[in-house]
This record gives structure tokens, sequence and C-alpha cells, in this order.
């Protein structure tokens, strides 16, 4: 059969792309290893103190296009020093500049950047001299306090806050003085969440009506992000999403906002920052009718992506509240489907997601019983098996009738092994008297495939399972086994099930046929070891499931 051929050549194609893939990460990883880090960088990545912190310049101004508009001039406001503060809880380690009241940084104390490394929390956002990602919020339009001008610079009583032991809740304030109005920028934490409420308290007491449009967005560049997960081809999204009416999830990445900008008028809504296992998303007021809008910043490498409330009105005397929510932290789905419609589809399953998404919930669920992911997913492969079991009874049915086939078939070979055509019409005469389907084999196996693609997106997508420990070696499930022993293990199997399975008449399939389990070793080198997992435990089952019907049909023979 030449599609048997063609599929070694493929394969054979599949392994030397993904050999100059790891060659590249490597060179990568020693490149990165010889840079110098940056001095901002390294004053920004451990804050301990507020003295050690770097002193911004005085009256930094934004850049007229970072900010919305509103058509009208705003009120311009003092030019002050501002300063950077700390904050810390159990989930978060921000650091906010005054200036604006920007989140210009945060690190995840409950995520680590390497294995066993809980001194290295991981960071996802960072302003350094080589990376922008940020979290901005503030004030548009008649009265407000963000302007092309210029920016507020808030007052803090300290310069460093933490969630203190025994309690659940922490609230930051920045206050500004514009006149007679006083406004309050306070960040409200929480014991145990990534969610961060960000609320603006505006005090009324001149004689006028206060007017501004609240606004939030997420300023970044397009720098890759260090997964550490290995390559093999399918790199994870990174990018802005958001829902709207037409879609619940709407991918749009850099090169999307290279070509035009994004506008979008939603009740509610989001809109994200996605990357492998984390994001930051702005959370805008659900009953509220908000902009969304995603943009390159002109003449600059900068994107933004954010949404401006309706216009707020504060009659005098009173005080107004606007409200809105910021996340970051892990993809976590049941968090991220409490949080908000359709957050939770920012884990990005593929278009097998109808197939992804109950094998994670039956994963998590396995896991709450067994409390490892790597036996879960053993558990997880017999429960497959087991719902595929017919179906394979039945492709291993037709190899053994194959087997039985072979004597038969060697005739053959002998009285016309020089007319090919012949050949072939004479194998199929004998496949029919026989009743046996030559393909019998192959399309249970094709119709399992869909969900094997499936859960290599559950292993590869769910933050659960990134430096989740299996036994012995097997530290981390998310990435290659780092010594390719459940590799070796595969292509064994492989090579048993091979032998198990009949041998091709043509010489040259059966050839390229004893070469398919080196071919599959090496492939899944790369593969995360708890995908590696999933197919040695179902390889195993397979052996001895074909073993039993095999001796079977012998039997009744």
């Amino acid at each position: 059969m030449d599609w048997q051929k063609y599929l070694l050549i493929i394969a054979m194609a599949v392994v030397s792309y993904l050999l100059v893939l790891e060659w590249n990460e490597f060179q990568d990883r020693k490149l990165a290893a010889s840079k110098p880090v940056a001095a901002s960088e390294e004053t920004l990545a451990s804050p301990v103190a507020a003295s050690e912190l770097p002193t911004p310049a005085l009256n930094k101004t934004a850049v007229a296009s970072d900010l919305p508009t509103t058509g009208t001039e705003p009120v311009e406001t003092t030019p002050t020093s501002s300063q950077l503060i700390r904050v810390k809880t159990d989930a978060l380690d921000l650091i906010i500049d005054t200036h604006g009241g920007d989140i210009i940084k945060a690190a995840l104390p409950q995520h680590y950047a390497e294995l066993n490394r809980p001194e290295l929390p991981f960071v996802i956002l960072n302003r350094t001299a080589d990376k922008t990602y940020i979290a901005q919020s503030g004030l548009i339009g008649p009265n407000a306090t963000d302007t092309a001008k210029g920016r507020p610079v808030f007052q803090t009583s300290q310069s460093q806050y933490e969630l203190a032991p025994g309690k659940d809740n922490l609230a930051v304030d920045l206050v500004l003085q514009q006149g007679d109005v006083q406004i309050t920028k306070r960040f409200n934490f929480a014991r145990g969440e990534n969610l961060i409420k960000i609320q603006y308290l505006i005090d009324n007491k001149s004689g006028s009506n206060w007017k501004g449009n609240f606004y939030a967005q997420i300023k970044r560049d397009r720098s890759p992000v260090a997964t550490g997960t290995s390559a093999i081809g399918l790199q994870p999204y990174l990018g802005a999403a958001l829902t709207t009416a037409d879609e619940n999830y709407k991918k749009v990445d850099f090169d999307d906002l290279d070509e035009e900008s994004v506008k979008v008028d939603i009740q509610g809504g989001w809109v994200a920052m996605v990357q492998h296992y984390f994001i930051g998303a702005w959370i805008a007021d659900k009953e509220q009718d908000n902009t969304f809008t995603l943009r390159r910043i002109r003449n600059t490498q900068m994107y933004t992506f954010g949404y401006t409330a309706p216009q707020t009105l504060v009659e005098p005397g009173t005080l107004g509240v606007i409200d809105s929510e910021f996340y970051v932290g892990p993809k976590d789905v049941y968090r991220l489907e409490e949080i908000a419609p359709h957050l939770d589809l920012t884990v990005d399953y593929g278009w097998l997601w109808w197939i992804a998404k109950p094998l994670f919930y039956l994963l998590t669920w396995i896991q709450g019983f067994i409390g490892n992911w790597g036996w879960s997913i053993v558990v997880l492969t017999l429960i497959i098996k087991a719902a595929f079991f017919k179906l394979t009874a039945t492709s291993y049915r037709s190899m053994a009738n194959m087997r039985k086939l072979q004597p038969k078939m060697q005739q053959l070979k002998e009285l016309y092994g020089d007319d090919r055509q012949k050949m072939s019409q004479e194998t199929m005469k004998l496949y029919q008297k026989e009743k046996v389907n030559p393909l019998g084999g192959c399309l249970p196996i094709l119709i399992q495939m869909p969900v094997f693609i499936a859960l290599y997106w559950v292993l590869s997508e769910s933050v659960e399972l990134r430096h989740a420990p299996f036994i012995l070696w097997i530290q981390d499930l998310s990435v290659k086994d780092p010594y390719f022993i459940l590799p070796l293990i595969m292509g064994a199997t492989q090579w048993f099930m091979m032998k198990m399975n009949p041998t091709p008449p043509d010489p040259m399939q059966a050839k390229i046929m004893s070469y398919m389990p080196i071919v599959f070793t090496f492939l899944f080198m790369w593969f995360p070891a708890g995908l590696v997992l999933y197919w040695v435990v179902n390889n195993t089952i397979s052996m001895i499931q074909q073993y039993i019907i095999t001796k079977q049909i012998e039997a009744e023979a």
C-alpha cells in the first residue's frame, strides 16, 4: 500500500522538523544564559523594600495615543513626583506606580517560574527596559484626571502593604485632590484571590456636577513569553482576546492589530491578554454598555487592549462609585467560569474543545479522589479504553483474521509476485472470500485520534498540570521526560504491538512498518510526559486486549 510509504515520509519529515526546533530552542537557551540582565530588570525583579525600588522621573507623561479619548479637553492636574508601592497577599505580589495608579508588576507567589524554586515566583506583568506589560486604568472626559498632557500622581499613606495573618481582605487607597473633588482609587484584595476589585470613589464637594468616563486597558509590547514547555510545533496562543455579541471568544493577535484596530460595543464584557497557562484580563461592569478597543499605538511597537465605560455624573455633595475588576493569574477554568461569562474559553483547547473540555472535567474529578495527576491520567486512560472497548475489539479481530490469512497471502505472492496488478486483484478476491476487511484494523484507530488530539490540548493547556509531579523522575507532567525513559517504553510497546500484527506481504511495506516504532519514539520524545504516559498505558492495555483476542481466534480455528 503506497499510503504507508507516504506515511513514513511524512513521519520522518515531522521528526526532522522537531529536531530542528529542539536545536533552535537549545541555541536560544545558550544565548539567553549568556545575555547580561538589564539593570532596570534586575532592580524590579526583586523589590524587597521601598528603598530598593527605582525612583520614577518627575512628571512622567503618557504618550498621547496611549489613552482613550472622549472628544473633550479634560482639566489638567498639578505635576508631582510619584513613587512605587508594593502590595503583597498570599496570591499576588504587585508593584503599583502612583503615577496613574498603574499595576506595573505582578508576580504569582503560588506559581513558580521554575520547578521547585519558590523563591522565584512567576512574573506575568512587568515594566523593564526590555519589556512592557502593565495594567492601566483612569478617568477621561470633561472633569477627568487622565489627559493627553499628563496623568495624575496619587498620594498614599505608606509604601508597602501586606495582607496580615488572620485577615481575609486588604484595601489600598490612592488619593487625588482635584479642587473640591477628592478622588480615591481603591484596590481591594482578598486572601487566595487573583481577582482585584478596583474602585474609583468620587467625593464631589464642589458646587457643580462632576463628569467623566472610566477606562481600563492592558498595555503591552509583543515580546515572547518563556513557558518552559518543549517545542513540538504546536505553540500556545499569545495575544489578545475578548467576548463580543457575535462571538463568545474572539482572538485578536498582534498581526491583526498591525492591520487594523478593533472596536466593539457590548453590555458587560471582558478583554484579556492570553498566554500559555496565564492571563491578565479586565472585566467590565456587566450592567453597563461598554466600548472595547484593541489597537496598536501609532508609530510604536506597543499595543493596548481595553474598554471605556459610559459617562459617570456625580452631583454636588454626593459620592460616586465606579467599579471594575482585573484578573491576573492562572487560567483556572473553574474560577474563570465564576468571574465572567465565557472567560474560561481563554483556556484554549482548539477546535476539539467539545471533546477536550469533558475530558478535563473528568480528569479533575478523578484527581480529586486520587490526589496525583499522573495516576489520574492512568485512570482516565482506563476509562477511555473501556469506552472504546468494543471498537478496539473489532479492530483486533480484524488484525487477527488478517494474520490467519498470512499463509494464503504468501502463496499468492509466490504465484503472482511479479505481476502487481494481478497480485492486487487476487488479494482482494481472497479478502472477499474470507470476509476480511483490510481497513478494519485502521478505521477504529482513526476514530480514536480526535480523543488523542483533544487530550493533548488538555494536558498542554491545563495549568493544573504545570509542575505537577508523578513518581520517581517525572516531576513535571507538562514538559517532556528529562531522561526520555517514557518515550523509550512507549517505543517498546509500539514494537511489541507491531509484532502482534500481520506482516504486510510487500517487503517494502514490511520494512516501512518496522521503522514506525522508531519514528514514534523520536516523535514522542518532545511531547509532554503526561501525554506519553497516557500513550504508554494505552498501548499496554491494547497489547493485553489484542493478545487475548488473538488467542481466542486461534482457538476457534
